[in-house]
């Protein structure tokens, strides 16, 4: 079986508390865009996991589609299998590849050996394995609060815009952006903030994590501003990055951006 997760971006993020557990409760809306890996499955003699495409770093046993195996291995019993993926997704980008890898698995699972397990069950399951990856048991725009894990359906549409990515060479570590971050209670919210025209987005749609990424790594900050000067309605880095993303009306020129990473362009 053949399966393409998708990616996502950020269209705002907040952190807004420290918690108990030691995650961070966030506020932000998530919106999949057409990136996507692709993973092919079949059962085995013995569990293996290849990997193809981009460089993956870190132990093939710490990877979310082994954590999503063993997760539906012990309590379904779901058989050995040998799991091919093509990673095209940049990693520590902030696009959300790991997270819609895992939970596209764990829909794929389901489906193909017929284990009946209900959606809310499992939104419950990608929890276990990451913050992000409830979001894409259902891949729809939404409105996330808590760590991640509380998800509400969000009409924004945007349909007909032109996105532009711009990957740095150089990934960023989540944790260790989180470690840093100081959360802010905020008044309003950004479930009120997007049902603003997209080009009044760019004062009040803020990612937090801008501040120490550009502190860190101007280029980035250089990165937004090219987008903007390239006339993009909206601009920000997605996540924690290192991927920062323009909107535009009309198809946007690639060649200026170049020198700041790796261009993806799509219509949404």
């Amino acid at each position: 079986m053949i399966l393409f997760p998708s990616a996502k971006i950020n269209l705002g993020l907040w952190v807004t508390a420290k918690r108990n557990d030691g995650f961070h409760n966030i506020e932000s809306i998530f919106y999949p865009i057409p990136m996507h890996d692709a993973i092919e499955f079949r059962e085995s003699s013995k569990f293996k996991l290849n990997i193809f495409g981009l460089s993956v770093p870190g132990k093939l046993s710490e990877n979310l589609l082994v954590k999503a195996w063993e997760l539906l291995h012990r309590h379904y019993q779901v058989p050995l299998l040998e799991i091919n993926l093509l990673k095209a997704i940049p990693v520590g980008s902030g696009l959300g590849g790991g997270s819609a890898d895992a939970a596209f698995f764990l829909k794929a699972l389901n489906n193909f050996f017929q284990l009946n397990i209900k959606e809310d069950e499992l939104l419950s399951h990608a929890a276990q394995i990451g913050s992000d990856c409830p979001f894409f048991i259902r891949n729809k725009p939404a409105f996330v609060t808590g760590r991640g894990d509380f998800i509400r359906p969000c009409r924004v549409n945007l349909k007909g815009f032109y996105l532009m990515l711009v990957v740095p060479h150089r990934p960023l570590s989540t944790a260790t952006l989180f470690s840093k971050i100081k959360p802010v209670k905020r008044k309003n919210s950004l479930s009120e903030i997007i049902k603003l025209p997209v080009k009044q987005w760019q004062p009040f749609l803020t990612n937090d994590f801008e501040k120490i990424v550009f502190r860190e790594n101007p280029v980035m900050a250089k990165t937004k501003n090219a987008l903007l000067h390239q006339h993009a309605l909206y601009a920000s880095m997605t996540g924690t990055g290192s991927a920062v993303y323009g909107l535009f009306n009309t198809n946007p020129d690639t060649e200026t951006l170049r020198k700041y990473g790796t261009i993806y362009k799509y219509r949404l």
